[in-house]
């Protein structure tokens, strides 16, 4: 996954067609796009192939099963084009090992803490145990919050030099410059694009937004 932006698109549609028209407009100012169970739902596994072809997908199935489970999941959308999978590190080490041995060359990102208000209630208490297991693990990056920035930074310290994605800007209140200065290498940004009235202006302010502290 390029670096050059620091946008993941979030593309939570469940028109297909909308989904590639969004990403065709959007592309040279994102570095990869997140679709996430609506948009396979309605549209089908394919879109992970058809989207692949424009820019690199991370396929945000927060995994959260049996290793063997876990194994076909991610061996599924690998083989489909996917350059990630995004999975839950509660679910044990056993789990966690058996996606990163699954990847194949893919990358796989493991969920510290989730970025709506009852994110709170269970992962954030639990967030520093599985950013210590990722590790263990050997996962290639992690999930935390944009909407709390000094938990990115939390985590930041934990996992040294891999890399944190940040969801939670725009609609659900998090800043991409904020989540950037905190440490995330990637903010993710899902309605604040792809529900404007004009998708690629959103994506060129929310760039010129992370530009500011880089």
């Amino acid at each position: 996954m390029r670096k050059e932006t620091r946008i993941i698109l979030a593309i939570d549609e469940t028109d297909g067609r909308k989904a590639v028209s969004v990403v065709k407009e959007v592309r040279d100012h994102i570095d990869a796009v997140k679709i996430n169970w609506p948009l396979i739902l309605s549209a089908g596994p394919e879109m992970i192939t058809k989207l692949s072809k424009m820019t690199d997908v991370i396929c945000d199935l927060k995994v959260a099963d049996i290793p063997n489970t876990v194994r076909l999941i991610v061996e599924g959308a690998v083989a489909r084009g996917a350059g990630a999978v995004i999975v839950h590190a509660f679910t044990g080490e056993d789990s966690l090992t058996a996606a990163v041995e699954a990847a194949k060359g893919a990358e796989i990102y493991a969920v510290t803490e989730m970025s709506h208000p009852g994110g709170v209630t269970f992962t954030a208490k639990h967030a520093e145990e599985m950013a210590r297991l990722g590790m263990k693990c050997g996962v290639d990056g992690f999930i935390a919050p944009a909407t709390r920035p000094e938990r990115i930074a939390d985590i930041r310290k934990i996992i040294g030099a891999k890399k944190i994605l940040s969801p939670g800007v725009g609609t659900q209140g998090g800043s991409a410059s904020s989540a950037i200065s905190a440490g995330a290498d990637y903010v993710i940004i899902g309605r604040s694009i792809y529900n404007s009235p004009e998708p690629r202006k959103a994506a060129s302010d929310m760039e010129r937004d992370i530009r500011s502290v880089l």
